[in-house]
Order: C-alpha cells, then structure tokens, then sequence
C-alpha cells in the first residue's frame, strides 16, 4: 500500500543557496503583531501589581501631628529639614504606597491642607501619617 507522498517524505529539506534560512527567533517575531491578547499581559502585570490600604489614625497620633506641626510653624522661617511619611494614592487602583520623603519646609497651608518644601513637592495633610525633624529633639 504506497501513499501519495511516501516518495518525497524522507528527502532532506531544500535549502537555498541565495537565501540562508532564517533563525527561529526572527521567524517567531513575524507573527508578533498578530497577538490575539495584545495588551493583555500588561493587564495582569497591573492587576499583580501590590497597593498598600491607608491606615486610619487614632485621636492621640493625630494630636501629636498637630503638636508637631505647630512646632515646624513657629520655625517656619528657618526652613527646618523635615522627614515625612505619607500615603501616597495610587492613580490606577486602590490604594497606595506609603513613601518617606527628605525636605526643607517652606510653608504649611492650613487652608488648602497642604504642605509645601522648598523643592516644590506638596503633600496634602491628611496624607501624613508622621513628621520627624531635629527640632523635635528637645521639645517632645
């Protein structure tokens, strides 16, 4: 019983001598813009991607900011360094990502809620869940 092909089915594959065969790799990437998923793993990569939940300070912390704050106010012209940690919301999702950030104080809004360090970076101020600076040293 001989089949249509049977004569041609162990023959070496044609190779040409004007055109050297293509690697593998490259070949894989001529299908590359034909991505069923495209954006896809973007997706899961975002979807994987970890937020931290703010976290609802008690009365007697949210004192002690105030203390604090009010202690950086009367030094507001020295520009005193300030160590911040603050809740930053993610734009994305859920959540966020607590962030410590280094700066000269330059003004506090009490009106806007924000502060302002010299840098210009403005963190509001029910973001801050702790202020630390060297002029807290012999007061608290």
């Amino acid at each position: 019983m001989t089949r249509k092909y049977d004569d041609i089915l162990h023959l070496p594959h044609p190779t040409s001598k004007k055109h050297p065969r293509m690697p593998i790799s490259d070949r894989a990437a001529i299908f590359s813009p034909f991505a069923a998923l495209t954006g896809h793993a973007a997706a899961i990569q975002e979807t994987a991607r970890l937020t931290d939940q703010k976290i609802e300070l008690d009365e007697d912390t949210k004192a002690e900011l105030d203390r604090r704050q009010a202690i950086l106010l009367e030094h507001i012209a020295e520009q005193p360094e300030v160590t911040i940690t603050w809740f930053c919301p993610d734009e994305k999702k859920s959540g966020g990502a607590y962030v410590v950030t280094v700066g000269r104080l330059k003004r506090v809004d009490e009106t806007a809620g924000t502060l302002r360090l010299a840098d210009g970076m403005t963190i509001a101020l029910d973001e801050i869940v702790d202020l630390q600076s060297d002029l807290f040293q012999g007061l608290l």
